[in-house]
Formats: structure tokens, C-alpha cells, sequence
């Protein structure tokens, strides 16, 4: 059986994810806009993968013995002013996750509930891909500066990324 408070702080996480699925989705929306396939579908595609992190929380509380929630979505960002913007927010918004994963894990330990911290683990690793992917490409963003020409390579380099996230195991 699921703890009451694992419970709660399990269905803030399920907002967590499907806020961060949106994210993206305005992200994707932006940069296809801008003219960035590249781009617009690494973000259609972690998107994806974002709602596919809420859906494994509410199976998780449901098996449980909980009930899992859905509330409502604060609406993301539409307007991101240039991509180095964009991927900073990014950036900041996967290291909130991650706090907000640890936060988890913490309060799993408190109430020694160690199914639920043991599933939390792979949340746990996840972040950490998570980080240092948006750190990267920032990284690499930072690196090109405004040189239209580095972005137009850029947006090649990142639609590769996709091809290569799509073949990989979830």
C-alpha cells in the first residue's frame, strides 16, 4: 500500500512531467517556427518521452493502491527570444526536475517506503541524462553565438540526435 504522503508528493511529480512534456511542446512549436527542423523534432521527441515519464508515474501509483492524479498545467513559455534562451530555460527547468526527483526520493527514505524508492532510481539516472544532454547542447549553443551559419549546422547535428534517441532501449 501506498503512504498517504508518498501519495501526494508522487501526484505533484505527475504535474512535474506533464508541465515538462508542454515545455517542450512550445519549445518544438518555436523552433519550427524559426525554421529549425532539427531542433523542432528533438523537442517533439522529448516531449514524447516527458508524457511517457508522467503515464510511468501514474501506473506506478495506481498498481500501488494509490490514485494517481491529474490536475491542471501551468501554460509553458511560447516566446523563447533567441535559442540560447530557449536551451538555458531548458537547462534550469531539468535541474528543478531533478531537485524535484531528489525531493522524492528523500521523503521515500523518511517514510521507508523502498519499493517506491527503488522505482524512484530510475528517475534518478534519467536526470542525470537529462542534465547533461541540455548542458551540452547549451554548451555547443554558446560555442556557435549568433553565427547563422553554426546554428544551420546545429539544427543538422540535433536532428541526428533523434535518430540516435529513437534507436535507443527505453
Amino acid at each position: 500500500m501506498l503512504p498517504k504522503k508518498i501519495e501526494e508528493a508522487l501526484n505533484k511529480q505527475i504535474r512535474i512531467e506533464a508541465e515538462s512534456s508542454q515545455i517542450y511542446l512550445s519549445m518544438a512549436c518555436w523552433a519550427e517556427v524559426q525554421g529549425f527542423e532539427g531542433v523542432a523534432q528533438f523537442m517533439y521527441a522529448h516531449s514524447d518521452e516527458e508524457r511517457m515519464h508522467m503515464l510511468k508515474l501514474v501506473k506506478f501509483i495506481n498498481e500501488r493502491g494509490g490514485h494517481a492524479r491529474i490536475s491542471d498545467l501551468t501554460a509553458p513559455p511560447t516566446e523563447f527570444g533567441s535559442f540560447k534562451d530557449m536551451f538555458q530555460t531548458l537547462f534550469d527547468h531539468e535541474v528543478m526536475v531533478s531537485q524535484s526527483i531528489n525531493d522524492l526520493v528523500h521523503i521515500t527514505l523518511e517514510e521507508r517506503d523502498y519499493a517506491t524508492h527503488n522505482f524512484l532510481q530510475w528517475y534518478v539516472s534519467e536526470q542525470i541524462e537529462e542534465e547533461a544532454l541540455a548542458r551540452t547542447i547549451l554548451d555547443k549553443i554558446n560555442l556557435i553565438g549568433d553565427d547563422k551559419g553554426g546554428l544551420y549546422l546545429f539544427d543538422n547535428d540535433v536532428k541526428q540526435l533523434v535518430g540516435k534517441a529513437a534507436e535507443k532501449p527505453q
